[in-house]
């Protein structure tokens, strides 16, 4: 039985390792970075763009982790360089504004599905 539960475990981990992006998250998205530049972002299934002031760059990334508590919801992507990150919804069971956070947990954009948000918004001070 203990051998079925570590075998069902490792199943699941390499599951989530190679998982494309969630559909939480997937779609087109209004940003603002820490000075308020606005930004738009689309996230597809494995890749997602960035276009500011009309230029626009792509990235490949993977979906490596997934953490819901409390309703709070945490994705986490690698791009196909090496860095990571963390896609936040802070907010309990909304999942239309939230945060991309750098791997230490530093905001970088606030995102909105309908609106460029400003932190406040998000994180509420």
């Amino acid at each position: 039985m203990k051998k079925a539960k570590n075998i069902l475990i490792i199943a699941i981990s390499l599951l989530l390792v190679s998982c494309s992006g969630s559909d939480v998250y997937r779609g087109n998205w209004k940003a603002t970075d820490e000075s308020e530049t606005k930004l738009d972002i689309v996230f597809g299934e494995n890749d997602f763009s960035i276009t500011e002031n009309g230029e626009t760059k792509n990235f490949e990334y993977t979906q490596n982790s997934v953490s819901i508590k409390n309703s709070v919801e945490t994705y986490g992507i690698k791009l196909d360089d090496g860095r990571s990150f963390q896609i936040y919804f802070p907010i309990a069971d909304d999942e239309s504004k939230g945060a991309i956070l750098d791997a230490n947990g530093r905001p970088l954009y606030i995102i909105g599905r309908n609106n460029y948000l400003k932190y406040e918004d998000v994180f509420g001070l």
